[in-house]
């Protein structure tokens, strides 16, 4: 990933600084929360604002922020959710210690009558818990950052959100009560699991999670024997903040790896998947993939190769069963960095370089990007470009590059005992546990 000017480690970093901006300029100041995507009148997303939280320390260490200014920002989100409405009624922020998915970005209170997200209030208190491990200065503000964060967890009652089952629901309602969907399957819920099962007050039973892991599918596909989930971005998230790397729970001891090896075998996966370019989309190739729950052109059709193609809006684009309308995002390619830099830094020099994903835009990459699609006219592009950056894409680009050069994540939440009491309590073995 390299260009004439600028070395693979500093194309990474300016990337990184790019999408930093988000956060900078995407942030209430007045209560930490960050907007879901960059539109106007639109609410701040709980996960945005987590991934905000984990971002602060690094653009500390790398320079994009004094640590005075990231202290600042901390302790007002984590004011703000400690102090903000919890209850039935519903117009409150939260109940049961966990949050709704959306919330007013002036008034934080609930927006578009949105569900109460366990996996969203998950990596909201990951954040919070990440803010408390890395702010450990002996100072009135960055104490005030850690007893937050530990009181923030502390309240989530996950024993609760299980709604007497064994695995945990996706959410609450106080219009209706609990979603009828539940945490299972192999997915993004890794975190969620770990996060409950090391709570001190109401964790979950270790039950909870051999009934998730009982849900598990194991395929062969395109070479590759691996935990199957489709989006790209379900073997990523939870690997923001914990090092998966030599540790194994019983399901990965009975398979011989680890879940750091399956995300690395999910991602050549997807590059396997663009070489065959089964469905024949455009440009799809060993330097142009990445399929994942993304925004797309649509609704509506695309005629290609004398083939009518379904157009999806946002959707839960998979590999390789779909659904695929020729959609691509940028930023699951940068998420994947440390598990197969190899061909991930190819795939981000094409982005950059050749389709020049980041040169018409604020922070960064768009959201996702469809070669298939000739776009509006005139666009600078020639094809499809989302008018948009989502902060829950942004925050992974930013921390998975860091995991990538510096392990910064990683070794921040190892000395999480929250994290770790999660691990132990699920079966993990092994590594640097």
């Amino acid at each position: 990933m390299t260009s004439n000017k600028l070395s693979v480690d500093a194309e990474l970093e300016n990337l990184q600084r790019q999408t930093f901006d988000y956060f900078l300029y995407e942030t209430n100041l007045d209560n930490g929360l960050v907007i879901d995507k960059d539109a106007e009148n639109w609410p701040a997303s709980i996960a945005a604002t987590g991934l905000a939280l984990a971002c602060y320390p690094v653009s500390v260490e790398r320079g994009f922020m004094t640590r005075a200014a990231a202290v600042e920002r901390t302790l007002v989100t984590l004011r703000f959710f400690w102090n903000s409405p919890q209850g039935p009624e519903p117009d409150a922020t939260g109940y049961k210690g966990f949050y709704y998915h959306f919330l007013d970005m002036q008034t934080g209170r609930r927006a578009w009558q949105c569900e109460l997200s366990t996996v969203d209030s998950t990596f909201l208190l990951a954040g919070a818990l990440t803010a408390g491990i890395y702010f450990d200065a002996d100072s009135v503000d960055e104490s005030e950052i850690r007893t937050l964060a530990d009181a923030l967890y502390r309240r989530a009652d996950w024993q609760w959100a299980q709604n007497q089952g064994a695995t945990v629901t996706h959410g609450w309602k106080p219009e209706s009560g609990f979603l009828k969907y539940r945490w299972e399957g192999y997915d993004e819920a890794l975190l969620l699991y770990i996060l409950g099962l090391g709570s001190p007050t109401h964790p979950l039973p270790e039950e909870s999670y051999a009934a998730w892991a009982s849900t598990y599918k194991w395929e062969h596909c395109y070479g590759q024997e691996y935990l199957y989930a489709g989006p790209l971005f379900t073997h990523q998230l939870s690997h923001v903040w914990i090092d998966f790397r030599g540790i194994q729970d019983a399901f990965m001891r009975d398979k011989g790896i680890d879940y750091f090896e399956n995300s690395r075998r999910a991602t050549y996966v997807q590059q396997q998947y663009a070489i065959n370019n089964p469905l024949k989309f455009k440009d799809y190739g060993s330097h142009c993939w990445g399929i994942t729950a993304s925004e797309g052109p649509g609704p509506g059709t695309l005629k290609l190769n004398g083939i009518e193609w379904p157009l999806f809006d946002y959707e839960g684009r998979g590999v390789p069963y779909g659904p695929d309308d020729g959609t691509l995002a940028p930023w699951a390619l940068a998420a994947s960095l440390p598990f197969a830099p190899e061909i991930v830094l190819t795939a981000l020099n094409h982005c950059i370089h050749q389709a020049k994903l980041t040169q018409f835009n604020s922070y960064g990459f768009k959201a996702s990007f469809n070669p298939s699609h000739p776009g509006e006219p005139g666009n600078p592009y020639g094809w499809w470009v989302s008018p948009w950056h989502f902060g829950l894409n942004q925050g992974p680009i930013i921390l998975m590059i860091e995991n990538y050069r510096s392990g910064l994540l990683w070794k921040l939440m190892r000395n999480c005992p929250y994290t770790v009491k999660g691990l132990l309590r699920a079966g993990f073995k092994g590594g640097w546990l």
